[in-house]
């Protein structure tokens, strides 16, 4: 199983953004968080700065909806430049409609469960989605210490992949660390969001390669 590490771009120096990509160049994804300070308490940024990113992003773009609407706003996310779309069960109204939207669009359709909500209304029409990722914190602020009970809803969602024969990426998103990666690895993630934990290492790419290391040792 492929293991994808996709460091979020949250806790980097937006005074250089250019230098703060180059930084995870090695990575696989850029992880964009978008905020909107209603669906989730905290705001971060929206489509202009997402385009300004995309522009010079030496990586793809996996863009994390943590916003109400995702119906009207997810695919003008596409347009700016988002290679991978998420958008949260709790907030769609059609999420069917919008994955396949999305998908018609060419971008990867992504669907988010917080931590409280289920996943396994999702497991049966898992075809409808290119990645499925279970919040490892509330989501809203970066920094927060990894729920590891989560792990039986990351095992669940890997066994019904599995048995589905689909490629479904499995998306951990939350106190992403040396710590934890090998947990959630084990328990079938292959796709992680690590903000603070790459960002705040002496060295970026180093970081992104001892968690990949790590994640890849422990993935089934």
């Amino acid at each position: 199983m492929a293991i994808r590490i996709s460091p979020s771009v949250l806790n980097c120096d937006f005074s250089d953004l250019k230098g703060e990509l180059a930084k995870i160049s090695n990575a696989d994804w850029a992880h964009i968080d978008v905020m909107d300070n209603h669906f989730v308490p905290n705001m971060t940024f929206g489509i202009p700065l997402v385009e300004a990113i995309a522009k010079i992003s030496p990586l793809p773009l996996d863009c994390h909806l943590m916003i109400e609407q995702p119906d009207i706003w997810a695919p003008q996310y596409v347009e700016a430049g988002g290679s991978s779309v998420t958008f949260h069960a709790e907030a769609a109204q059609a999420p069917l409609r919008l994955a396949r939207q999305l998908r018609a669009q060419g971008a990867r359709a992504g669907l988010a469960v917080k931590p409280a909500t289920a996943i396994d209304p999702y497991l049966d029409i898992l075809d409808e989605f290119d990645m499925l990722l279970i919040m490892t914190v509330e989501p809203g602020f970066g920094g927060q210490s990894f729920i590891s009970s989560m792990m039986r809803k990351v095992a669940k969602t890997r066994e019904a992949v599995r048995k589905s024969g689909l490629d479904v990426w499995i998306q951990v998103d939350g106190g992403v660390s040396r710590d934890t990666i090998e947990i959630a690895a084990q328990a079938g993630a292959d796709t992680f969001v690590a903000g603070s934990a790459v960002y705040r290492a002496a060295d970026a790419a180093e970081e992104v390669n001892v968690l990949r290391d790590l994640a890849s040792g422990h993935c089934h």
